[in-house]
């Protein structure tokens, strides 16, 4: 498997000039193919398309100041987006054409290995020009120090740029993945008050928090904005807010997925159990009117702040590096059934705590709903099926 390792990097003006001349030629030639896809010419393939960059460096001669394999990595790039629209389209899904990428998006460059010097804590990354070209450089080569040592045997380095205008340089490593090994079982809830609730099969229950300081950042964005809103544009005061927006925001974006990293590899890595069952929820479910009655801010909360998603994915990639099974099951109903006589009932998400008006069962409703997940992998039931079959694996 594929590991990313993102070091951020000290460049100089001259280096940043030349980073954005070559990401903005990158950035342009990609912009112009998506443009005649959309007027209907056929997508050739990247053997074909990559043919045609002495045509493009004929119309527009700033291409051959932009390093040869960065504009070939447009080709891939693109052959890559679509291949996934046609894989949509013939399965029955939203198709979703490749976009325009806008002038204030950062287009990454990405260097194969062969190409990149490491020595000394410093990157040096090639310019288009010079050598056997016969044309003089505009740019030198780029020479950034890294803030960390680069990791050895990297495949391909990246060079992305964040909102505030840092660049980082993000080396592709790969790792082998640790073959799994039977043992016990262990089933998580995702859900509101905590990020994980998990059951194992002899009922120890593990609470793994998330993100808590979203309300904080959320309070403290939302100030921010309002006093900007009530400056002139462009004076000092509004540039200084904006500044200060822009570094609160990227306090949150960093915090979160760091939050979701720990606990991922809190369950990947530290738990004993080699088998991890997570529920297949989607967050769409979690803000539906039947929600809503005593938190109906609950939308900004989920789709921007929890990141459930993300934290799947995470999880799955972990337990294949540390060598435990993710299976992804079907939760339907699992935190409206009782976990001891099986009665449902309803339960919006302001209840906490389950409450059978049936048995007298009463628990925090996340620990029900993961008992429910456990019983329905270890029974092997399909989701709304009578007759036991085989759970598939993810």
């Amino acid at each position: 498997m594929l590991l990313c390792t993102k070091i951020k990097l000290q460049v100089s003006e001259a280096d940043v000039a030349a980073l954005e001349f070559m990401q903005g030629k990158c950035r342009a030639l990609y912009n112009w193919w998506v443009m005649r896809l959309r007027d209907g010419e056929r997508w050739p393939g990247w053997v074909e398309a990559k043919a045609t960059l002495e045509v493009s460096k004929a119309h527009d001669p700033d291409l051959r100041f932009v390093y040869g394999k960065l504009l070939h990595e447009v080709y891939f790039r693109l052959d890559k987006s679509m291949s996934a629209f046609f894989r949509r389209v013939q399965a029955g899904e939203t198709p979703g054409f490749p976009r325009v990428r806008p002038r204030h998006a950062y287009f990454t460059l990405c260097y194969p290995a062969m190409y990149v010097k490491v020595e000394g804590g410093r990157l040096t990354l090639p310019t288009g020009g010079g050598g056997n070209t016969g044309i003089p450089k505009r740019y030198r080569n780029i020479v950034a120090r890294l803030t960390e040592p680069a990791p050895a045997d990297y495949r391909e380095v990246a060079i992305p740029r964040d909102a505030r205008g840092y660049y980082y340089a993000s080396f592709v490593v790969e790792v082998g993945e640790t073959p799994v090994r039977p043992s016990s079982v262990v089933a998580f809830d995702l859900g509101i008050k905590m990020l994980a609730t998990g059951v194992n099969e002899d009922g120890r229950v593990h609470t793994v928090g998330g993100f808590k300081g979203h309300q904080w950042y959320n309070r403290q964005l939302d100030k921010i904005r309002s006093k900007r809103d009530h400056c002139q544009k462009k004076s000092r005061r509004y540039i200084h807010l904006s500044q200060v927006q822009k570094r609160v925001s990227e306090r949150k974006r960093n915090k979160q997925p760091d939050c979701l990293h720990k606990a991922s590899h809190l369950i990947a890595h530290r738990l004993v159990e080699s088998t991890v069952v997570i529920g297949d929820l989607s967050q769409r479910q979690l803000v539906t009117k039947a929600h809503q009655e005593k938190n109906r801010r609950r939308n900004r909360a989920v789709f921007n702040d929890w990141g459930l998603y993300r934290f799947g994915q995470m999880l799955e990639y972990k337990c294949l590096r540390f060598g435990k099974e993710l299976h992804r099951i079907d939760e339907r109903y699992t935190s409206q059934d009782c976990s001891r006589c099986g009665q449902r009932q309803a339960m919006p998400l302001w209840k906490r705590m389950y409450r059978c008006a049936t048995c007298g069962l009463a628990m925090d409703c996340d620990e029900n709903s993961a008992i429910n997940i456990r019983e329905r992998f270890l029974a092997r039931l399909g989701p709304h099926s009578a007759e036991a079959e085989r759970c598939a694996a993810p």
